[in-house]
């Protein structure tokens, strides 16, 4: 059975903090629903009602350019371990590209990263929880390394130019806003 709560507790702080990898989704008023994992060290709760996280280069840019459109967000995390637990948060969200103003002081809040594209700063209207009985137990073995070697070999340019040929629009057309830290 779901439980809902008007902000995150203590205890869902926690569950946060312990997970590997956690699922975004966005959706323009028309188009497609994006669903997407992200890991690595990436995301921030910074009190109750606000978590952000750092975005990452990839192939697509749905999230950004969802916002650009309507700025609703849900976040995702459940346990593959012993206690089995989904959390979801519900709310709306900004986006921060790389190079535009308050972007160095958001992004010292994590690890560096040659690949860093958006910080994205939600603000939560809702936080439930559900049993997670049908989620399967994995065990967590590490951290992949393709993406930074990736980075590293494409230097800030290539990352760049890669942004401009490869994030400038959604699958649907919908402009992302990457512009900005071009």
């Amino acid at each position: 059975m779901a439980t809902q709560f008007p902000r995150l507790a203590l205890s869902h702080r926690d569950f946060i903090a312990a997970q590997h990898v956690f699922f975004v989704a966005t959706a323009a008023a028309t188009g497609r629903v994006n669903t997407s994992p992200k890991g690595t060290d990436s995301l921030r709760v910074l009190d109750s009602n606000r978590i952000v996280w750092r975005n990452f280069t990839g192939s697509g840019n749905e999230t950004a350019g969802h916002l650009a459109q309507i700025n609703r967000m849900t976040l995702m995390w459940c346990s593959f371990d012993a206690q089995p637990l989904i959390l979801r948060c519900y709310g709306t969200a900004q986006v921060l590209h790389a190079g535009q103003q308050g972007w160095d002081a958001a992004n010292a809040a994590f690890p560096p990263f040659a690949s860093a594209r958006q910080i994205f700063e939600m603000t939560i209207d809702l936080v439930q929880t559900s049993c997670g009985w049908g989620v399967p137990r994995m065990t967590h073995e590490g951290k992949r390394n393709e993406a930074d070697d990736w980075a590293a070999a494409q230097g800030p340019a290539g990352i760049r130019a890669y942004w401009a040929q490869a994030n400038r629009t959604t699958l649907d057309g919908f402009a992302t806003g990457i512009e900005a830290a071009l």
